[in-house]
């Protein structure tokens, strides 16, 4: 298959990671999780979050989301996010399915909630009639490829807690923002009052398995208990967890994740600078991260498609986004423009 630019998930693995499950596949380990793997990577977790952080591995991201959101809730309270949210339009129902909540969702013109959005939502506390408002979720970097300041997130993090609710970041490209917004992964999480994080790898270079971190320890009261009935448990923990060993350590000078990350936002800044100068694409949103989204006629997305892999956004106003990977190479930008500038001077 052709280097698209449909998903940062359709990239290979990093040789880092695949060593590392090559080097954790000798002689024999416990299982689920009670391996010398997850307990050094546990270390690694509390060194990178701060000392009261828990970490839960998971199969993929819906997983941890619905972990953290199972942490947070119970079937009568309800998770207020942006219509956009990956648990609102992506995981089909799995956290109402499981958790039994209510998502209460926000339009909103860039992929974020304000607080001025989220009290829109919060009304009907002590009433049981009504879903009990008890967690804001936001993505980081949000859906539209847009980011969260430190500030804003804090902003959030206070609104939730004045309201005895919690606040939940799902960091499926998380790396992507601490590398735009030049911060660690705790000055983003941990010093911003989060209580839980969906900690993601595979969009940047991981074969499988995400993270549930939980930041506020009122919320880790028998919880590996509700991720083995989540179906989330895996008895070969050590090779989730010598991805992200190898994932957070400092090697080369930064981390692998750091390296990535800075790789796949640098090819969209080069894929931004490079389809700007062509007369009739307009792009949609600030290109922060790894992602750019794009309004083009139809047709020419269209039959572009034919040649390289990518997905509409909004069909009705003709936008598509383009996301750019960790092994994503120059010559795939300019020859992807290439593509376009013909069929655009047709």
């Amino acid at each position: 298959m052709k280097r698209g630019f449909g998903s940062d998930n359709h990239s290979g693995i990093s040789p880092e990671v695949l060593k590392a499950i090559a080097d954790a596949n000798v002689d024999h380990a416990l299982a689920y999780g009670d391996d010398e793997y997850c307990a050094r990577t546990a270390e690694l977790f509390k060194n990178t979050f701060g000392q009261q952080a828990e970490v839960y591995f998971v199969f993929n991201g819906t997983g941890a989301n619905v972990l953290n959101i199972d942490a947070m809730c119970r079937s009568h309270h309800a998770v207020v996010c942006a219509d956009t949210a990956h648990i609102n339009v992506d995981e089909c129902g799995a956290p109402q399915r499981i958790v039994g909540c209510r998502l209460l969702t926000v339009a909103t013109p860039d992929g974020k909630l304000t607080p001025d959005l989220v009290r829109t939502q919060l009304h009907g506390f002590g009433f049981e009639h009504h879903s009990q408002p008890r967690a804001i979720s936001i993505t980081q970097s949000t859906e539209l490829g847009t980011l969260y300041t430190l500030d804003e997130i804090r902003a959030l993090a206070d609104l939730a807690h004045s309201y005895n609710m919690y606040l939940h970041v799902d960091g499926a490209r998380l790396a992507n923002a601490a590398v735009a917004l030049n911060c660690s992964f705790r000055e983003m999480t941990t010093d911003c009052g989060v209580d839980c994080l969906s900690f993601g790898g595979t969009k940047n270079g991981l074969l499988m398995g995400e993270a549930a971190v939980i930041l506020n320890p009122a919320l880790d009261a028998e919880l590996k208990y509700r991720r083995k009935q989540m179906g989330q448990l895996c008895s070969k923990m050590r090779f989730m967890a010598a991805q992200f060993e190898a994932y957070l350590v400092e090697n080369n000078g930064a981390p692998l994740w750091r390296r990535n990350a800075e790789h796949s936002n640098r090819m969209a800044q080069l894929l931004y600078d490079e389809v700007r100068k062509v007369d009739g694409v307009r792009v949609m949103y600030p290109v922060q991260v790894n992602s750019v989204f794009v309004q083009l006629p139809r047709d020419i997305w269209t039959a572009l498609q034919q040649e390289y892999f990518f997905y509409d956004w909004d069909e009705d106003a003709n936008v598509v986004r383009w996301m750019c990977s960790f092994d994503t190479t120059e010559d795939d930008i300019l020859n992807f423009v290439a593509a376009l500038k013909k069929l655009m001077n047709k």
